[in-house]
């Protein structure tokens, strides 16, 4: 029986937000074991923010990652991607937006809502969100809900990346804010719609850690419930730590492939140069 591959697919460093270098984390993932990793830097390129890749930066960023993978190619398969910002209005092209950097793959991920009011991410603090939701959406946390999970469909539906990132974030502060129910049906409407979207779409869902690494919400990404759609819907999954430090490259992923196990999943996708390839569930 082949040897069960170690992957994590998404990782940020200094050129982003992340607290490490590039080849601190190539490092620290070869010491941990891993056979396959992928950089995943945030990106709203041509933008950006204090927490995205600058422009100017993703040059930089792909040389290095490439310098990197050539390094240690004895040691551990390294590929470059990007966490690409979908924002509702501005990102119809996923793909083209990033073609000229010729990335492995791509992340697909909403952090942020928009209106006319103004904007929010919903990957912050509780203060933020709680501020954000007051302004753009007068205090009303479902309709912020809705227009989340409304965002992650059309995404989905655009396509153009490989990877569904942390498809539930918006929960990472609803246990302290309690700004809507996870158990009303309005909701489970919701997130069984966007499994639906996502069976369609022909991508991989990531069960996220990165949540439980920051001690913002006790669970992974997608919720128990949401994890089943996606199973019911076909979706594969891959497990990541959405790691900003080198010390939490495989943070909770015993917890994650519980979740997956439970769900239903006996298997888990992972992404090499030749495409997605399936292994057992270990």
């Amino acid at each position: 029986m082949a040897a069960i591959m170690k992957t994590n697919y998404h990782i940020h460093t200094t050129f982003c937000d992340g607290s490490d270098t590039p080849e601190e984390m190539v490092q620290a993932a070869v010491n941990a074991g891993f056979d396959i990793i992928g950089f995943s830097g945030h990106s709203m390129y041509p933008h950006g923010s204090t927490w995205h890749i600058q422009p100017k930066e993703h040059s930089a960023y792909f040389s290095e990652i490439r310098r990197l993978k050539e390094k240690y190619s004895q040691k551990i398969k390294i590929m470059c991607g990007l966490e690409a910002e979908y924002i509702r209005g501005m990102s119809q092209d996923m793909a083209g937006q990033y073609k000229e950097f010729e990335p492995e793959y791509l992340i697909g991920s909403v952090h942020y809502l928009i209106n006319e009011k103004g904007f929010m991410t919903v990957d912050d603090s509780a203060e933020y969100v709680r501020n954000g939701i007051e302004q753009l959406y007068g205090g009303n946390g479902n309709t912020a809900v809705r227009e989340y999970y409304a965002a992650q469909r059309e995404m989905l539906k655009a396509g153009g990346f490989q990877i569904w990132g942390h498809p539930d974030v918006i929960r990472k502060r609803n246990g302290i804010l309690e700004f809507f129910n996870e158990n009303d049906e309005w909701y489970r409407k919701e997130i069984r719609e966007t499994a639906i979207a996502a069976g369609k779409a022909g991508i991989i869902a990531e069960i996220n850690t990165g949540g439980i690494a920051r001690k913002c919400i006790d669970d992974v990404y997608p919720s128990k419930e949401f994890l089943a759609y996606l199973y019911e819907n076909k979706v594969p999954v891959t497990i990541s730590s959405d790691s900003h430090s080198a010390g939490t490259l495989d943070f909770a992923f015993d917890r994650a492939k519980e979740a997956a196990w439970k769900a239903g999943y006996r298997e888990t996708a992972y992404l090499t140069e030749e495409g997605i390839k399936m292994q057992p569930l270990s």
